[in-house]
């Protein structure tokens, strides 16, 4: 067992970055049946707090801050549900700059390196690790995509959240020049707050002219149920016949369809047939 690594991002928040990485690995769990660890590495802890609900976890005291100082990150472990586990952010991890100058001054490689060192013990454990970082150029992003094998840049389909992704796919691009970073976009996923709007369809053709294939056919549409998991974690309810609820189907079922694309790009990009 070797993990495959993700990193989802933007340079621009609130565009369902946090949404995706809870949502492919929950389904990534228990759908695909993979043994997957989300690491959160956003000091707002959005993502730890959904999981944590999810688990119906009242309070986790282990977190990334406390790997990152000590070296190791398996004691930070939490276990979620069947198949699912979580590294657990909290508001400390901002100060992840300090940490990184304090073991590793005037060395710039090691310091953008350092996750992508302690994430190889965790690769032996699980089938796939989804990072979560904050919508900025920093050490978090930096750390993140070193660390990945893969991209999943998300295009919420408004301007700036286009402009967002091209930054994101550019800065990547610097890292694999200036530090031999060793990943590939796997695929930009789009998020559409108005399906058949005039600016979003605009967006969603200028980034398929720019990218092409890598734009997923799969499109996130706004679903009631997804924002109702960001307040009660993410499950699948049943009605009083005993029937799953359809619109917690619905809503799982959109993110294996992106998942199942995921998977077909990968291979492609692995030299499938």
């Amino acid at each position: 067992m070797t993990a495959t690594v993700y990193v989802v991002g933007n340079f621009k928040g609130g565009v369902g970055k946090t949404k995706t990485v809870t949502m492919l690995s929950y389904v990534s769990a228990t759908y695909k049946h993979r043994k997957t660890l989300v690491i959160d590495l956003d000091p707002q802890a959005n993502a730890s707090s959904v999981l944590a609900k999810t688990g119906n976890i009242s309070e986790i005291s282990k977190n990334v801050r406390d790997g990152f100082i000590n070296g190791d990150l398996i004691d930070q472990i939490t276990h979620i549900k069947e198949n699912l586990d979580l590294i657990a952010a909290n508001t400390k991890f901002s100060k992840l700059p300090n940490i990184l100058l304090s073991k590793f001054p005037n060395d710039d490689h090691q310091q953008v390196s350092y996750l992508q060192k302690l994430i190889q013990p965790l690769k032996e454990k699980y089938d796939a690790i989804y990072l979560d970082v904050p919508p900025t150029i920093s050490d978090f992003s930096d750390n993140a995509m070193m660390a990945s094998d893969y991209c999943i840049v998300i295009l919420q389909t408004q301007e700036l959240s286009l402009d967002g992704a091209k930054t994101y796919i550019n800065y990547m691009q610097y890292l694999i020049d200036t530090f031999d970073a060793k990943l590939d976009v796997l695929g930009i996923l789009p998020c559409m707050l108005r399906p058949g709007g005039r600016v979003d369809k605009k967006v969603l053709d200028e980034a398929k002219e720019l990218y092409g294939n890598n734009v997923l056919q799969t499109i996130v549409t706004y679903q009631e149920r997804l924002k109702a998991y960001d307040a009660e974690g993410i499950s699948m309810g049943h009605m009083y016949t005993g029937n799953k609820d359809q619109w917690d189907q619905r809503a799982h079922q959109l993110f294996v369809d992106v998942l199942d694309e995921l998977d077909t790009h990968q291979h492609l990009l692995k030299g499938g047939q």
